[in-house]
Order: structure tokens, then sequence, then C-alpha cells
């Protein structure tokens, strides 16, 4: 894959080159207009396609921010176009890498050592590359090391960035008022945090001391004497990625044990640590050779305050769904239901979250559930195109929830794609025995 040797950093260079994509997809729908009148039978789907290759290709060789948010659109498989699914999953693990001399120049100016100072080996180009940092393969004392750098300018750029993006998010989901700030808000600050590389670090050994004991799941070693606030270090592990590994698994066995670990290893975060690993996409985990999950990338750790953990998952309960009183009263707290709505937004937003809790807390009402339910995540899809069709839904102001759903939202959804993946069948009270 070809390198990069420059990353722009000004908010003007950014600006201009996310002013040249949206130019290029301008010209994509001019196009395919004219092509419609041509022929009124065309779909959407081949729009859907240059549009996502032209973004894609734009964000790119931004690095940062900006291809952290594609990176996020890819795990809503159930609410993008096919097309976009596709080209913005490559951002989790396939960008292109910085050049030799931009990772050493880094180095030096991070750790005041080029890396051949401190490793007895290291190999100057990437391994693998993505949205904030990418992968080095090390040897020190006879033990590999990986040793993740962060592109030049990242952390600086993210307010700029986001402040770029927030027009075109605005109109994607409907955003009306000064309140939706606290959205991008929420986003902002913890992309400042995923560039913390300290702070990074001293989550994942929270987490490793935390969930070691957690069955067929395994963490690398974190080495803070090679690790900056812009460069971390850990053990090297070996594996497939996730998605490589489901393509080829056939072991139904396997698959299940490793989603119960999985399953396990979200739950015990979320109800028992009250802070959770939000970034459940494929790049983030392993299978080893001994069919273990190894979970990697602990940049992005989103705490879950009591206020809202407790009617967040009252609403998982069945009993609560279906009372109406009560199921009112959860909406109104987690601000889904506000008190400046008009009983026609009161009636229709009750309606819309009581299908969505219904479908979405299923796995939730029993003692197992099978993630290989094609009809689940049919279910699922089908509620999506039902709510992006909807003319009453742009009417309407799209400012709902709290500001902690953003990051609890992504990280089920995250979850339960990749164990679709897995078809596992997974026992949903098992993590309690490690308490």
């Amino acid at each position: 894959m070809k390198t990069i040797d420059y990353i722009p950093t000004s908010k003007i260079e950014r600006a201009s080159k996310l002013v040249q994509t949206g130019a290029k997809v301008g010209v994509n729908y001019l196009k395919y207009y004219g092509e419609k009148v041509v022929n009124p039978t065309l779909n959407r789907d081949k729009l859907n396609e240059d549009n996502a290759e032209d973004i894609y290709d734009g964000l790119k060789s931004l690095k940062g921010s900006a291809l952290k948010v594609a990176q996020m659109l890819s795990m809503d498989k159930s609410f993008l176009p096919q097309a976009y699914v596709e080209k913005f999953s490559l951002s989790q693990f396939s960008v292109p890498p910085l050049s030799a001399p931009l990772v050493l120049k880094t180095f030096k100016s991070n750790l005041g050592k080029t890396p051949y100072e401190i490793f007895d080996e290291f190999n100057p180009n990437s391994v693998n590359a993505a949205s904030i940092g990418q992968v080095h393969l090390a040897v020190k004392d006879n033990k590999k090391l990986a040793v993740k750098i962060q592109y030049p300018g990242v952390a600086n750029s993210i307010s700029s960035d986001l402040a770029l993006v927030k027009p075109i998010a605005i109109r994607m989901f409907n955003l009306q008022g000064k309140d939706s700030d606290k959205y991008f808000k929420e986003v902002e600050d913890k992309l400042i945090e995923e560039t913390n590389y300290l702070l990074e670090l001293k989550q994942s050994q929270e987490v490793v001391a935390a969930c070691s004991k957690i069955d067929h799941l395994v963490f690398p070693n974190y080495y803070p004497e090679y690790s900056s606030e812009r460069i971390i270090t850990m053990d090297w592990m070996t594996g497939l990625h996730l998605s490589e590994f489901t393509k080829e698994n056939t072991n139904a066995k396997v698959g299940n044990q490793l989603g119960q670990a999985l399953w396990d290893f979200y739950m015990y975060q979320i109800h028992v640590l009250r802070k959770v690993h939000a970034d459940p996409h494929p790049g983030n985990f392993l299978v080893n050779e001994n069919q273990e999950l190894v979970a990697l990338d602990f940049g992005c750790m989103k705490a879950i305050p009591n206020d809202f953990y407790i009617p967040y998952f009252e609403l998982v309960k069945k009993e609560i769904i279906d009372n109406k009183t009560l199921f009112s009263e959860k909406l109104f707290e987690l601000e889904i239901l506000r008190t400046d709505d008009t009983p026609e937004e009161v009636a229709y937003f009750t309606s819309m979250f009581y299908d969505l809790l219904t479908l979405f807390t299923q796995p939730f009402q029993s003692e197992t559930f099978d993630f290989s339910d094609e009809v689940f995540f049919q279910n699922i899809a089908q509620l999506g195109e039902r709510f992006a069709n909807d003319t009453n839904l742009r009417k309407m102001n799209g400012n709902r929830g709290s500001k902690h759903f953003i990051y609890m939202n992504r990280t089920f959804f995250g979850l339960y794609n990749l164990l679709f993946d897995l078809k596992a069948e997974i026992i949903v009270h098992n993590y309690q025995k490690y308490n």
C-alpha cells in the first residue's frame, strides 16, 4: 500500500480537502439525476457507491477524527446503505500508513530518541494503519512488542474537523436547536481522550486487571517505560482479526465459546465496572491459536453514570416496556421525551421507541440468546429502513435522548454485529459468576 509522507494539519488545509470531497459528491448527484431522467427506474446503488468511494478517499488522507466518524458509521450496518458500510469499514484496519521518515520524526519528537535507540529491533514500516494511529513491530530482550504511533496533528485538529462535519450531521440526523451541541461535545470529548495515549495506557491496565479472570479472554501487557502521550507499547499479540476468523470458522462450539467470552467481557464492564470499551469493531479483537479472544485498544472507554445506567437498563425489562406509565417515565428520564414536546411528538416518539426497545432488548428476555438468528437482524434492518423513509420523522425535532446514548448505543450495535458474525449462542447472565 502507498505510504503517506504528509498529513494536512492546518484548519485551512483540512477544510479545503473536505470542500473538495463535498464537490465530488455534488457532481455524483448531478450525474445520478441526469441519468435518472433517461432511465426513471435507476436506483441509488451506483450513487451510494460513488459517494462512499469519494468520501472515504477524502477522509483517509486526513486521518484523525473525520476518519474515526466514518469508522463509527460503518458499525451501524442496519442503518446505512451497504456501499457506505463496506467502504467505511476499511477505516477499521486498512488505510495508507505513514512513511518511514515521518515515523522516525514522530518518534524522536515524542520520546526524544529514535526507536533504534530504544528497541533491539524496530520495523519502520507499519503492519496496521487505522484512523488515529498505526502499529509497528519491535523487539526488546527477545520479546516481540507492538508500538502504536499517533499520526501527527490528529489531536489538535479534532475540534476543527468536527466543526466541519457538524452541518452534515445536523442534516443527516435532523438535529434542531442549540440542544444538539451536547451530542457533538460528547463525541469531541471522547475523541480527544482517544488521542491521549497515557490515558489509554492507564485504562488498558485497569481493564486487564479487572477482566483477565474471564474465561477464553486474553490481553496484552502494556509497557509505560516505552510509552508517551502519542506512543503506546504493548505485547505483540498473534491471531486472526475477528472478521477474518468468522469468514472461515465452521466450528459452532468455538464460535459460541468466543461469543460467550465477548458477551461476558461487555456485560461485566457495564454492570460491574460501570465503564465500557465503547469501540467494539472487528479490528480491536483477534482470535489466537488457542481459540481465545484477544482484546486490544482501550482508547475509547465510556463511563456510565448511575442516573443513566438505572433507567437505561430498567427499559430492558419487559414489564416496564409494557407498562405505559412506567415506560413514559423512563423515556422522560432518558431525555427521549422532552417537556417541550407537542402531544403529536410524545405519541410519535413513544410509539417509535416502544418498537425499537421491544426488538433491541430481545437478547435480554431469556436465559440464552442465539445471535445467529437472521430474522432478528432482518427485523432490525427493516426497522431502520422504516425510520429512514418516514417523512413524519423529518418534521420533528431529532434531538432525542441523553448524550450517553451515543456511545452506549454504539457499543451494543457493535457487540450485536460481532456476535452475529460469530453465529454465537450465549448465556445471558453468565458474566455474574465473575463478580
